[in-house]
């Protein structure tokens, strides 16, 4: 098994020494096709160029028959890459301040330190916080019976009794509830015991599982395509496995990895995320921390306001093609008091920087988003890069209006508490003074 790892927009050599082999390049390229994330001829995730695969803006892990490829992010391009432990923990954050996952940030530190890839340690995070939850026992839900009896429990079955025993008068059947531990949720959970365990490369890993094994003995065993996620209620008898579920679903449910239909195969996990988006949904999870109790509401990807309509004479216009959405609104009641727009890539010193700086066509979609949401604070947000100096929020005004646009960086991976004091801190800086 050839296990790589690199970075955002690397490059990783094929058919020569240290890389992967022509026939595992072209399996990689493969999976990246049939990802639902891999857009046309799969080069959203990798591209081919014959004596190396580029890796493009997403991360995680792309698995094909034989070999993986660990995708990590980095921000800038151009600068020299980080030590990859450290990336893999900052990665785990991100995930975590996505996808609400309560992994705990103490016990991922440390698994990124020993771990040797991202799967790696979301395995061994779910296979110990499983083991954990198991020792304190297995939710238990009454499931409905049917059964031929010699006496009588629960409920007669009359319909049943005077058909199918209508022969049998020593038998009665019978419809009862029986308080078991074998439900949809535990199902889910057995199942992503056996599937985690052929992919699990690190013997820790391995030996919880095989533990876990035992304690689903009694579970029903179901293949991971025909898993009943729908069936599965959290409520106040099982919301210690919440964060469990949501792990479970990200490691073998449809969402995020592309695992092919052969769902038991042994060709691996293929598991992406678009590394934009972990980044705008951490952020918002973050604002709405620094928020609460402010009387502001932090919305994300929700409203969706057209820019053009058909023309009706001077009539006011109701939009219906083109549709503008930002990536988080701040609102105060019924009024928008800040539209934000995340950016994952490496801001200069000087935002009017010409390569490192704003787009032009980031500053005309934020002036498209003031006209249409009525809105007169705007802000572009770009990532900090850890151990390099901050610089307070750019603040530019609108030709012709009072409006203003601010421009801020955040580091949101490497140390949460501050990031949340430097979140409320932008806003703050947004309103009127």
């Amino acid at each position: 098994m050839t296990h790589l790892s690199v970075s955002e927009w690397g490059k990783v050599p094929v058919g020569s020494e240290g890389g992967f082999s022509v026939s595992q390049a072209e399996a990689l390229v493969e999976t990246a096709r049939r990802h639902p994330l891999g857009g046309e001829e799969g080069l959203g995730i990798l591209a081919d160029h014959r004596h190396h695969l580029r890796a493009r803006q997403m991360v995680g892990v792309v698995a094909a028959s034989g070999c993986s490829l660990e995708i990590l992010p980095k921000v800038d391009p151009d600068a020299p890459s980080a030590d990859a432990s450290t990336v893999r923990q900052q990665l785990v954050s991100l995930i975590d301040l996505a996808l609400g996952l309560n992994l705990g940030h103490g016990a991922a530190t440390t698994m990124a330190r020993e771990a040797s890839s991202l799967l790696d340690i979301l395995i061994r995070i779910f296979a110990e916080r499983l083991l954990a939850e198991t020792r304190r026992g297995l939710p238990r839900l009454y499931l409905q019976c049917e059964e031929d009896l010699p006496a009588l429990r629960g409920r007669l079955d009359v319909a049943r009794q005077f058909t199918a025993n209508a022969v049998r008068p020593d038998r009665l059947s019978c419809r009862f509830d029986v308080l078991d531990h074998n439900t949809p949720l535990m199902q889910i959970m057995a199942a992503a015991v056996v599937f985690l365990r052929l992919h699990a490369r690190e013997q820790a890993t391995i030996r919880l599982l095989d533990e876990l094994r035992f304690v689903f003995a009694d579970v029903d065993q179901r293949s991971i395509v025909n898993l009943p996620w729908d069936r599965v209620r959290i409520d106040r008898t099982n919301r210690r496995w919440e964060s469990l579920f949501a792990l479970a679903k990200l490691l073998i449910g449809r969402d995020w990895q592309g695992t092919s239909q052969d769902a038991q195969s042994r060709e691996g996990i293929t598991l992406l995320f678009p590394m934009e988006k972990l980044f705008e949904k951490a952020v918002a999870t973050l604002l709405r921390r620094s928020l609460a109790g402010s009387g502001m509401e932090v919305l994300t990807q929700q409203n969706q306001i057209a820019c053009l309509g058909d023309w009706t004479g001077g009539e006011i216009c109701n939009g219906q093609y083109f549709g503008a959405k930002p990536d988080i609104l701040v609102k105060r009641g019924q009024e928008i008091v800040a539209v934000i727009d995340t950016k994952w890539k490496r801001l200069g010193s000087s935002p009017l920087d010409k390569d490192k700086g704003i787009k032009q066509s980031d500053i005309y979609q934020m002036m498209a988003y003031s006209r249409l949401y009525r809105c007169d604070r705007l802000m572009l947000l770009y990532p900090a890069v850890p151990g390099v100096t901050q610089h307070k929020p750019y603040k530019f005004g609108i030709h012709g209006s009072r409006q203003m646009l601010a421009v801020g960086q955040i580091d949101v991976a490497t140390d949460q508490s501050s990031a949340i004091v430097a979140l409320a801190s932008l806003i703050k800086s947004l309103m009127p003074s």
